[in-house]
């Protein structure tokens, strides 16, 4: 890292990652490591983060209509 914060990632990792020209990269620091990500990885692991806490048979999109349909019921 120099000293204003740049980190230069090395030529074989950035192919070994399917990167060329300019990419958007997500870093996450977690446990004191940190991971530089493409932003399709991570959201890939966003969703598996979550699709370990939701039944597979239910849907977040129903749930959160249902659940602003209520709201807005009770709000007349």
């Amino acid at each position: 890292m120099n000293t204003q914060g740049r980190v230069v990632i090395p030529a074989v990792i950035r192919k070994e990652m399917g990167l060329e020209g300019t990419a958007d990269l997500t870093f996450r620091y977690e446990g004191g490591i940190l991971t530089l990500e493409t932003v399709e990885d991570a959201v890939a692991y966003v969703q598996s983060v979550v699709a370990a806490h939701v039944a597979p048979d239910n849907s977040l999109v129903d749930d959160l209509i249902a659940q602003r349909r209520a709201e807005a019921a009770a709000e007349w």
